[in-house]
């Protein structure tokens, strides 16, 4: 490369009469393309990239470049500017802003402060069942961090400020080069806040927040299932540092069990207990349902253990795709103890119900192969397993 240098206008590739941001637009490109990270061991490359670096400089500086546009090269020295750079890592450290993930090149480094988001906070809530089916809106407390009334997030005393740090220069990260690759590390003054406090909020202690009692308002939408978490956006601990963003705040899901319903996804099963006689000849039975009691005929010859679907009567699906069902499960009464007339009148009856156990066999077998076509019985062994499942 000569040793004449060019004219800084030209190096960037700009007009005379460019502003601030085609200037940086126009640095970053070339930055871009000739940096140290794309073109390891390219010594032409990395000195278009200190020249690029030393034009940025002058021209970005208002004074710097009124000099240079009257006097030339030889401007910005009589007020005390030398443009050289001593190496990349001056580069990175002058121009942090452009080489930060946030504003240049992801995976390059650089060393812009990345001002760190506040905690998230985590609660438990607990609700009923049939609140959980119809959704319900709780105001809850809880303990977060927030903004220090006295310093307004600062940490500094009343009447004093945060300084900025000169180890990093206030951008929070310094860098260190490594061959051609740049690593940025929090800077170990300030510990990435880039400033620093001379005098301490006496109210926190120089932490810019306190903790505090604060009340949230939580919507729960019908048909949420027990151990999901909602999230509200912004609700949890305030950043450390003056404005970054408030953490978030999860709220896990606890619905309490209903003794008359066992849920399998967006379907509620629910036992509807008959007694023989009502299975026998047919009856009418209250059903309850998460609105309320549903009114079901029972058809004479009701088999144990045999069911009737109620559609769109079970749980509403948490993101709105309708409604569940309810299955409504028959469960026969068999009583346990018989005073000797009821065992009198039972033994007189049961010759007349079936003519020999070969036809109460087979009239069984008939009955369940007509419960394929909808009220199966084996599905009362299935329901077990998810009622013994749902009640551990």
């Amino acid at each position: 490369m000569s040793s004449q240098k060019r004219d800084y206008y030209e190096v960037l590739g700009v007009s005379r009469t460019a502003d601030d941001a085609e200037l940086k637009k126009a640095y970053r490109r070339m930055a871009m393309e000739y940096h140290p990270d794309r073109r390891p061991g390219d010594k032409e490359a990395e000195e278009k990239f200190k020249e690029a670096a030393e034009a940025y400089a002058v021209l970005s500086d208002k004074e710097k470049r009124s000099m240079y546009d009257r006097f030339g090269h030889q401007g910005p020295a009589q007020g005390g500017f030398h443009p050289g750079f001593g190496g990349m890592e001056d580069i990175f450290s002058a121009f942090a802003d452009i080489f930060s993930g946030g504003g240049g090149f992801p995976g390059f480094g650089g060393g812009g402060r990345r001002v760190p988001r506040g905690d998230d906070i985590e609660i438990e809530l607990t609700v009923s069942f049939l609140d959980a089916a119809k959704g319900v809106k709780r105001e809850i407390e809880i303990d977060r961090h927030s903004a220090c009334d006295t310093c307004k997030g600062s940490g500094a005393k009343s009447g004093t400020q945060p300084q900025r740090c000169r180890t990093c220069n206030g951008r929070g990260q310094v860098a260190h080069q490594q061959g051609f690759f740049v690593i940025s590390t929090t800077c170990p003054q300030c510990r990435g806040a880039g400033s620093t406090i001379a005098e301490k909020c006496g109210s926190c202690k120089g932490a810019g927040q306190v903790a505090r009692r604060a009340s949230v308002s939580v919507t729960v939408p019908a048909g949420i299932d027990d151990g999901q978490r909602l999230r509200l956006t912004g609700q949890g601990d305030a950043s450390s540092q003056t404005g970054g963003e408030a953490g978030d705040l999860y709220v896990l899901i606890r619905v309490q069990p209903d003794p008359r319903f066992v849920r399998d996804g967006d379907d509620l099963w629910t036992d509807v207990p008959l007694t023989f006689a009502e299975a026998a000849l047919g009856t009418r039975v209250e059903v309850p349902t998460p609105e309320g009691v549903e009114t079901l005929d029972v058809p004479a010859g009701t088999q144990p253990l045999s069911k009737q679907v109620i559609s769109g009567r079970g749980m509403p699906n948490v993101r709105g795709r309708g409604r569940g069902n309810l299955i409504a499960r028959f469960v026969v009464l068999v009583p346990k103890d018989l005073s000797p007339e009821a065992r009198e009148l039972v033994e007189k009856l049961g010759p007349h119900l079936y003519s020999s156990r070969n036809s109460a066999s087979q009239g069984t077998a008939e009955d369940s192969d007509d419960d394929q076509h909808g009220n199966d019985s084996d599905k009362g062994s299935v329901f077990d397993r998810l009622f013994r499942k749902k009640k551990k």
